[in-house]
């Protein structure tokens, strides 16, 4: 299985939705023996131009590892659901649990539960490393 980061932002007038869509999402995503590493939900939040007229948007982040099956399924019902904005997948090297740098901010809050604190940080990967000063 791949490890996947997925950005999602919902409609704001249907920021209540959002609880029960990530839930949707969480139990698809279990139901196939896949892994949420990290969840946060950073909230409503200005967006950098209108969409549809829309200024503001609910913004949600997930860290996950799943197979393509359920990522083409998260993708389907991404694209067929109206509240859902806009959305973005990106494949990563390894599973993120640290809080994000938007996380970081008072307004966020973590939609986990208490019993599912994120983990360590994995270790670096060699492709990580900062680079070595050129010598002259």
């Amino acid at each position: 299985m791949r490890h996947y980061e997925i950005v999602f932002i919902v409609h704001p007038d249907q920021s209540e939705q959002v609880p029960a869509m990530v839930e949707r999402y969480k139990g698809l995503i279990a139901g196939r023996q896949g892994t949420v590493h990290r969840l946060e939900d950073w909230g409503r939040r200005q967006l950098a131009y209108p969409l549809a007229k829309v200024h503001k948007a609910h913004y949600v982040l997930m860290n996950i590892e799943c197979d393509n099956e359920t990522l083409t399924e998260l993708e389907h019902s991404f694209k067929f659901n109206d509240a859902v904005l806009r959305h973005l997948i990106i494949r990563m090297e390894r599973a993120w649990t640290t809080p994000s740098p938007m996380m970081k901010e008072e307004k966020a809050k973590s939609v986990l539960g208490p019993g599912e604190a994120p983990r360590g940080e994995a270790p670096r990967s060699e492709a990580a490393k900062p680079a070595e000063p050129a010598s002259a």
